[in-house]
């Protein structure tokens, strides 16, 4: 006789496993389930139906749970379900010069090993060039991993921060007296300060990938 949960889980279709993807990181990065329309976007769907189709199957499944009539209540039960070798998911594009909004949904991914990088890892796609004395260039992909404990940041390090109410941003980290600053790696860019509260740290730099074709 089994008594282990994990027996009963059932194997996804392509489909049902790449929205399961997707829900790991988004939630693992996000701290919170994204919204149908998210869902539709990463997906690359028109219509909410075929995602609540997915997410039903998911839930009949044993990966994920929620509470009926109430929003954004989605949840990851077997995140060791994450497939590993769908590669790494490109979130999105991230600015390397002003603000942008922040990244969503997976746009693409990477085919490297995920098990060469920590648990989670992810990549975005560079717009601009204030990093470019840091040899990161208009066009290319950082890969990123998330933060657990912003406090934990050497002073110097390469992030993905969002400013409370502008937008998200490939800077250096500074964090002194309760203030942060963003420094460009770009003479031409001012560095970014705001006060700590009114940022969050998304991601360190691992790497950097660059396409010559």
């Amino acid at each position: 006789m089994c008594l282990s949960i994990l027996c009963a889980v059932e194997p996804l279709s392509k489909a049902q496993q790449e929205l399961f993807n997707w829900l790991v990181q988004y939630i693992d990065q996000h701290q919170h389930a994204p919204s149908i329309r998210q869902m539709m976007q990463a997906m690359e769907l028109k219509s909410p139906a075929p995602v609540q189709s997915r997410l039903e199957h998911l839930r009949k499944k044993g990966y994920v749970d929620w509470d009926v009539g109430q929003a954004r209540t989605l949840r990851i039960v077997h995140p060791d379900r994450f497939d590993t070798n769908a590669g790494i998911p490109v979130l999105g594009t991230i600015a390397a010069g002003g603000l942008i909004e922040p990244f969503v949904e997976v746009v693409d991914s990477i085919e490297f090993n995920p098990q060469q990088w920590p648990p989670h890892s992810y990549a975005l796609r560079v717009n601009g060039d204030s990093m470019i004395d840091a040899h990161i260039t208009d066009g290319d992909i950082v890969i990123m991993c998330p933060v657990q404990e912003p406090k934990s940041i050497k002073n110097g390090t390469i992030v993905a921060a969002r400013v409370e109410g502008e937008g998200t941003t490939l800077k250096r980290f500074y964090l002194q007296n309760n203030k942060v600053t963003l420094e460009a790696a770009n003479l031409e860019y001012q560095p970014i300060k705001v006060p700590a509260s009114q940022v969050q740290v998304q991601g360190s730099l691992l790497g950097v990938w660059r396409s010559y074709f």
